[in-house]
């Protein structure tokens, strides 16, 4: 969700793949910018989302604007899915101002327990986000350097190697932010547009099967999915249809979740005056989220549509069927 920076210095910026929401920077309320409209379309390789903003005022306004990219938190390691091996525009995002190709900045940071270190990643010449060319083995790296590392929190314990040596696995979050200027008029409509591939998480069987979310020792796990999706007893009774009650997941039902953060849309003056959600499952699959209730547009498609809509939580989109 596009959101304005709360201060010009904020950027300086088993068998599961962990899905990455698009957040974290700290955001300020915009009292004379307003979203007219908001088209919200997700699918498993493509998000993409159109804004019409308005000015409320009689002169023009120029923020500063952000659209976070996904914290990565490093010290979930291979677990974490990114859409591309580029270390700084890892989900390949692009934005138009009006149709027009826009310029924007990719600013990274990165934190341990919410303190900036990029300052000490920089002075031993390492990048915010060890990615594809960018990629660093922690065991190549001198005494001395890892030795800073692990002391400051940066590098954590992973084990020891045959020699009985100590080895050590990155720990701090890298954090990216698009930024650019944007100004306002007060006498036409600006239209933004984004578009990324997001993260999406997968799991090769679900653990809302009836065999699984019947067993009692994964019953907080089950209630936190119900909760998180808010998965009701249709859904699961669905599920049920095409899966069956075996041990085995013979049917191949699997999982892919994708989040987005949707809450930062109330920080502009007023309510989404008018808000669409479309979400494309590719295929005969069951989708269950909490922002409200979904109707079919196509044999794939759903879509949740809200007049004066305020955001009060983020999207957390859970997918189950036949990939």
């Amino acid at each position: 969700m596009l959101a304005v920076l709360a201060r010009p210095d904020a950027v300086s910026a088993n068998d599961s793949a962990a899905e990455l929401s698009i957040g974290g920077l700290q955001f300020l309320r915009s009292n004379t910018i307003a979203i007219e409209s908001e088209d919200l379309r997700i699918s498993l390789d493509r998000v993409q989302v159109r804004y019409q903003f308005a000015n409320t005022s009689d002169k023009p306004v120029t923020l500063t604007v952000a659209f976070p990219l996904p914290d990565i938190d490093l010290s979930e390691g291979e677990s974490i899915a990114l859409p591309s091996s580029d270390p700084v525009n890892f989900v390949d995002f692009a934005t138009t101002i009006d149709g027009a190709p826009a310029k924007f900045q990719l600013d990274q940071r990165a934190t341990v327990g919410g303190k900036d270190v990029s300052a000490l990643l920089r002075q031993f010449k390492l990048p915010m986000l060890p990615i594809g060319k960018s990629e660093i083995r922690v065991a190549d790296l001198p005494e001395a350097t890892r030795a800073k590392l692990a002391d400051e929190g940066l590098l954590m314990p992973a084990g020891t190697n045959d020699k009985g040596r100590q080895q050590y696995a990155a720990a701090w979050i890298a954090k990216t932010s698009a930024v650019r200027q944007q100004t306002f008029p007060p006498d036409r409509k600006v239209v933004v547009e984004h578009q990324y591939r997001p993260s999406v998480g997968t799991s090769s069987d679900t653990i809302l099967r009836w065999v699984l979310r019947n067993n009692k020792s994964l019953s907080a796990e089950v209630q936190r999915y119900r909760k998180q999706y808010c998965i009701t007893d249709a859904f699961l009774a669905d599920l049920d249809k095409r899966a069956g009650k075996g041990q085995l997941n013979a049917a191949m039902i699997q999982e892919r979740r994708i989040s987005y953060v949707l809450s930062t849309g109330a920080n502009w003056a007023g309510p989404i005056r008018s808000f669409k959600l479309a979400i494309d499952s590719g295929g005969d699959r069951l989708v269950s989220f909490c922002a409200g209730r979904l109707k079919p547009i196509s044999p794939n498609a759903m879509e949740f549509s809200a007049n004066d809509f305020t955001p009060d939580q983020d999207l957390k989109i859970l997918i189950l069927g036949r990939f």
